[in-house]
């Protein structure tokens, strides 16, 4: 792939990083139109039609098409998502919405998550249409907005009410691409299914009074932080589930370790005696995890020193296992909090189960071939990622969605995943290349 190129996506991804589209929850966040324009003219040249949605105000989505020339072809969609999640500026070495080239690496709040890869889509999206690719079905570039924050003003909005805009047969999203094994045999990851998201608001009612008398008083606060601390403290059982053992397989750990880690009986005392970073996510691919992550006051106006509290909510994010329903969510909260349970009135925010694609595709095939050109011998391996992206919304349209990417083999995975909403995000250089090849290649092998 030219200089040429890898120099446009690193343009582009400082620009998009700029524009600070930060997504906190509210409605009137994101503005993630500031990046819808820019991606507008930048594919302004192309001659192709490009649309806007925003069903929010600032909420702006961009959806552009190179038009197939077989209508049973299969259609492929490029997606990467606009918005960006709050930043601690005072924990950065650089300035997160800077920009700036350091050292070989673009730093910013969503270099990793997801901006390098919105970038780079559209550079390669560009690229084929304005030098005359006709694909045998649709290929189409998607920026949707409110991916950080579940989706409503962006990907669920436009499924509900845009789907002829957006929809695709396969769809290549966040987040893959990491390199893991062996040199004698080493894969690529990419990431074919997700955790369900099952976010919940805990409410936990008391009763009203003057702090000056806090003897026997029924204190929503104080029952909200024994909520908190049973739900910290609960350790449901670990499940394996089908990507579970091809994940194991492919970490490059020595086979007493593997053995450990595919023992359900022994699995959470070997994680135990692990560093935090390595145990945190070997614990979320086999565990149901729950994370006090908010606390507000429960529709009271605010808290007050002298004034104990009546009302209280906890944020709690929970992430599901394949085959978790909503009653199982509630099973697990009865199990943590025991008799405190009554005390709590449970709201659901999100409720999207886990959701896997099949690998038996000419996507999955098309992949391993691109791969393969700059890395000959590594092969794409299939991962069930713990977050949620938006491919859990075209997985129930009925599309074939992977998270991909390709990195430089230089990366390391476990500083990679600390990038993810933490400090001093960035993203090298090389991986931008490699990534926009990716994209490039994929398109033409599928659709060419």
């Amino acid at each position: 792939m030219s200089d040429d190129l890898t120099g446009q996506t690193v343009e582009l991804l400082q620009t998009l990083i700029r524009n600070r589209c930060v997504n906190d929850g509210t409605a009137e966040s994101g503005n993630e139109v500031r990046n819808a324009d820019v991606l507008r003219q930048f594919l302004g040249d192309t001659g192709l039609d490009v649309q806007q949605y925003e069903p929010t105000p600032g909420r702006g989505s961009l959806v552009a098409r190179i038009e197939g020339t077989d209508p049973d072809a299969p259609s492929l969609c490029l997606m990467g998502h606009t918005d960006v999640v709050p930043v601690n500026e005072s924990g950065w070495t650089h300035d997160p919405f800077g920009g700036e080239l350091i050292d070989g690496e673009v730093w910013g709040r969503g270099a990793v998550d997801m901006l390098n890869l919105t970038a780079s889509m559209a550079v390669a999206f560009r690229h084929l249409a304005r030098t005359g690719f006709r694909p045998r079905g649709d290929l189409i570039y998607f920026a949707v907005a409110d991916e950080e924050s579940g989706s409503a003003h962006g990907m669920q909005w436009m499924a509900d009410h845009e789907r002829d805009a957006i929809w695709a047969d396969y769809v290549l999203t966040e987040n893959g691409g990491l390199h893991s094994g062996s040199s004698e045999a080493p894969y690529v990851g990419i990431n074919v299914g997700e955790k369900g998201v099952a976010w919940r608001t805990l409410r936990i009612k008391g009763t009203p009074g003057h702090g000056s008398a806090p003897f026997k008083a029924d204190n929503a606060l104080m029952t909200a932080a024994a909520v908190m601390q049973r739900i910290g403290e609960y350790r449901p059982s670990p499940r394996f589930h089908e990507l579970w053992r091809t994940k194991v397989a492919t970490l490059g750990v020595p086979p007493e370790v593997q053995r450990e880690l595919l023992d359900v009986e022994a699995i959470d005392a070997f994680l135990d005696t692990l560093p935090a970073g390595a145990a945190s996510h070997l614990h979320a691919c086999t565990h149901t995890t729950f994370s006090c992550n908010t606390i507000g006051t429960g529709g009271s106006d605010r808290l007050k020193h002298n004034v104990i509290p009546d009302s209280i909510d906890v944020g709690v994010d929970i992430r599901t296992l394949p085959g978790e329903t909503a009653d199982d969510v509630d099973a697990h909260l009865r199990a943590a909090l025991g008799d405190l349970y009554d005390r709590v009135d449970v709201q659901i925010v999100m409720n999207d189960p886990a959701s896997i694609s099949r690998t038996d595709t000419p996507l999955w095939d098309a992949l391993a071939r691109s791969i393969a050109k700059p890395f000959p011998t590594a092969r794409p391996t299939p991962q069930l990622v713990v977050g949620f992206t938006d491919s859990r919304v075209y997985r129930q349209m009925g599309a074939v969605s992977y998270g991909a990417g390709l990195f430089s083999p230089d990366l390391d995975a476990a500083d990679f995943g600390r990038r993810f909403h933490g400090h001093d995000e960035r993203i090298d250089v090389e991986s931008l290349r490699l990534t926009t090849g990716l994209w490039l290649d994929v398109a033409r092998d599928l659709l060419g």
